[in-house]
């Protein structure tokens, strides 16, 4: 016999006070939202009519490959964008594996997991200007590691990769490379890589790419130079809130499939293979992801991201207009300038490191806000 709930009869609107709240907090966060460039963040979503959604506990806990007893869930969404994206990088038929991930930094975690249950000896080489996540996540995978120099671009030194690589060549070479730097989007050559690899008879190596920035308009416009499964990656992390856009910070991991296949465990009580980091897992960001993939389309999406190319190059424009010296990188929506005033960088949310600043010129970041931001730059150093 059912007991019925009286929990209905308990709930309450919140009181006065909470209520101004979470009024204050809302209003505050659409006021912060009017000065957001500083951040790879993609401005221009709406997912308004996925909304219904919020309302059920889905979960994609475990392998999004086997499906669970766990019913509640997004897999077969999932799968799309994942086998989107799979083609997008060419990853190497009936060959590759994926999921979901809560961003880049669990993606990277999982490329390096990966590599590290291969080589378990193995050295990874990373350059200076990678992301922070990386030196988080060598340290909880107990990984042994050497940071190699970069250039002043943020791309990194392959004489000295070679020179360091060379003293070290009898161990097994973890290759972290950059498809986009946190501060100048410098993008590492994965060719360049290989050949240092062949150069030093390094036969046991792996590469795994942080793309998390610059991958997918990289490869929807086929940028140069080339990273993808083609050019020597063995796994790929990108996020999803970036370039794509979502309201919740995601990502996707992508490896070789005999590679993955050294990880994973039958778990009964969920009844399903769990090879992923988190196990439960974000059911709404697969849905998030694969709408606006439907919704834009390759050439759609080809055209947001040439509009941020446009966008960079006029931002570099209006900074030199204006007196400032600005730069970036060949084929890059980053644009760095000198740090500006503590002021700025607060009302403007602007990311700063050794005295530099940048600019992302991510959709749904305006001319208008751009010059904006200039002007009151330009009227701080009068």
């Amino acid at each position: 016999m059912l007991i019925k709930s009286n929990i209905p009869n308990m709930i309450k609107l919140l009181n006065p006070d909470d209520g101004d709240r979470l009024k204050d907090y809302i209003e505050k966060a659409f006021e912060r939202y009017k000065y957001f460039i500083g951040y790879p963040v993609a401005q221009d979503f709406d997912y308004s009519e996925l909304y219904p959604l919020f309302k059920l506990p889905l979960n994609n806990v475990g392998d999004p490959f086997i499906e669970s007893t766990y019913d509640l869930n997004s897999r077969s969404i999932e799968f799309e964008v994942l086998h989107f994206f799979a083609k997008l990088f060419k990853a190497p038929e009936n060959n590759w594996w994926g999921y979901i991930t809560n961003g880049g930094s669990e993606g990277n975690l999982y490329g390096l997991y990966v590599a590290r249950e291969l080589y378990p000896a193995g050295i990874v080489y990373y350059s200076e200007a990678t992301h922070y996540s990386i030196q988080k996540n060598i340290h909880l995978l107990n990984l042994r590691s050497i940071i190699i120099r970069s250039d002043e671009n943020g791309e990194i030194d392959y004489n000295d990769l070679r020179q360091i690589m060379q003293m070290h060549r009898e161990q097994p070479v973890i290759m972290l490379a950059n498809i986009g730097t946190t501060m100048t989007e410098a993008k590492d050559d994965i060719s360049k890589i290989k050949a240092i690899f062949r150069e030093l008879a390094i036969k046991n190596h792996y590469i795994h790419c942080d793309a998390a920035l610059a991958g997918t308009y990289s490869a929807l416009l086929n940028l140069q130079p080339g990273f993808d499964f083609q050019y020597g990656a063995d796994s790929i992390a990108i996020s999803g809130h970036k370039f794509i856009g979502s309201p919740i910070p995601c990502g996707l991991v992508l490896v070789k499939k005999n590679y993955k296949d050294r990880i994973g465990e039958v778990i009964p009580y969920i009844g399903t293979l769990d090879t992923t980091i988190s196990g439960s897992r974000n059911d709404h960001s697969p849905v998030f992801m694969w709408y606006a993939i439907k919704k834009w389309g390759l050439k759609g999406m080809r055209l947001r991201a040439l509009d941020c190319l446009e966008l960079a190059v006029f931002t570099v424009d209006k900074f030199k207009t204006a007196g400032i010296n600005a730069w970036r990188n060949p084929s890059a929506i980053t644009v760095v300038f000198p740090e500006p005033s503590l002021v700025l960088r607060q009302k403007w949310q602007i990311a700063t490191e050794n005295g530099f600043s940048h600019i992302i010129c991510m959709p749904g970041v305006s001319k208008a806000l751009i010059s904006q931001f200039i002007e009151e730059l330009k009227e701080e150093n009068t």
